[in-house]
Formats: structure tokens, sequence, C-alpha cells
């Protein structure tokens, strides 16, 4: 056994092994999986943050609202950040706007 059986040798048993998976079939499945994710789980949840961005938007003095924690009132002044909301008579709370879960039809809080 030569010196040059020992470098050869190995070369020729890596040519001979079969060929493992190609690169697309490697990365196949990580993409479908971030496709996955984004359709099921980010692009719902950036269309209901749009849909209440524009309501948050939408909002007028004399809406009836609902908070996220759960306080319904009249809205009587809006800021930049902030909404006045009338619970009861002559009782008045600020909140974020942020805050606003939900826009009441008219007339439901007087039916209630």
């Amino acid at each position: 056994m030569n010196l040059l059986d020992l470098v050869i040798a190995p070369a020729h048993a890596a040519a001979a092994a079969p060929a493992g998976p190609s690169m697309l079939s490697t990365l196949a499945f990580p993409i479908i999986l971030i496709a996955i994710m984004y359709f099921l789980m980010i692009r719902p949840q950036m269309k209901r943050t749009k849909e209440h961005r524009a309501m948050l938007e939408k909002l007028s003095v004399g809406d009836e609202v609902i908070t996220n924690g759960g306080i319904a009132g009249v809205v009587r002044a809006i800021g930049d950040s902030f909404l006045t909301i009338e619970i009861a008579d002559r009782v008045e709370i600020r909140v974020q706007k942020g805050a606003v879960g939900n826009v009441l039809p008219k007339g439901t809080l007087k039916s209630a």
C-alpha cells in the first residue's frame, strides 16, 4: 500500500456515493411552512388591525362605543390619542383610542 492509494481511495469512494437530496427539496419544506404561517396567522391579523384603525379614524362625537374593558358609552370629545366617553349622566371617562373595541349602532344604549 503506497501513499497514493490512501489519497485516491477516499476520493473514489466519495464519487461513488449516492447523491443526497437536491437543494430545492431541502428548501421546499421551510418555504412551505412560512407560506402557511403567513396565510393562516399573519395576513388575518394584519387585516383585523387595518379594519380597527379604519374604525378609529371614522369615530365622531355622538357615536356609541364599547371599550375592550366592557364599558359602554357615548363619545363626547375626541383628541389625538384619547377619547372622552360619557358612561352615565354627567359621568365622563377618558380612554385611549385603541381601547375602543366596537362602535355600536345608534340607539343601542337607550334601549338597554
